[in-house]
């Protein structure tokens, strides 16, 4: 497989990979390389988590959130959850578990997202990046799910984290 760099950014690059199919013949597609990412479930107690809403200039919107945020290479997932989360909430964890790890948009994209549920949470002041538009929204659990049921949360990060661990969050507990 033959690549080329089409655009290089500060935070992903994208590339053409030339490739030739099991029937011989050869493609051209052009995919975003990233290097990764991490989102986390803050959750402030038993039944109250931390989203954000964060206003995205890509669709000119704010979007009710799980925080995130991308890995600075060579950064443990783990590390950039701590990072991330005190980053974007303000709160600082005392237990950081991984729950998953998936692929956002493989059809054009490598990027890994990394999911992690936050506890034993301590309020140390959020420290934003100049220009984020972010405001912690802390709810109960069971509004959490109507968020997503009444597609007031659009983002599919957050959809699937927060339904991931509505289904296993008895388990880990």
């Amino acid at each position: 497989m033959a690549s080329e760099p089409l655009l290089v950014t500060s935070r992903f690059s994208v590339i053409e990979i030339e490739r030739r199919t099991p029937d011989g013949q050869v493609r051209n597609r052009a995919v975003v390389r990233h290097p990764g990412a991490v989102t986390i479930i803050p959750m402030v107690d038993e039944d109250h988590v931390c989203l954000i809403q964060n206003f995205r200039v890509s669709v000119n919107q704010t979007l009710i959130e799980l925080p995130a945020g991308t890995l600075e290479p060579p950064e443990p997932p783990e590390q950039a959850a701590h990072r991330e989360l005190i980053e974007e909430t303000g709160y600082k964890a005392g237990v950081m578990r991984e729950l998953h790890g998936f692929y956002l948009s493989p059809g054009i994209l490598d990027e890994r997202m990394h999911l992690y549920v936050a506890t034993d949470l301590v309020a140390v002041g959020a420290s934003r990046e100049p220009g984020e538009e972010i405001e912690n929204l802390v709810v109960s659990w069971q509004e959490a799910m109507q968020l997503v049921e009444s597609r007031k949360i659009q983002d599919a990060k957050t959809i699937s984290g927060l339904l991931l661990y509505d289904r296993v969050k008895s388990r880990l507990a």
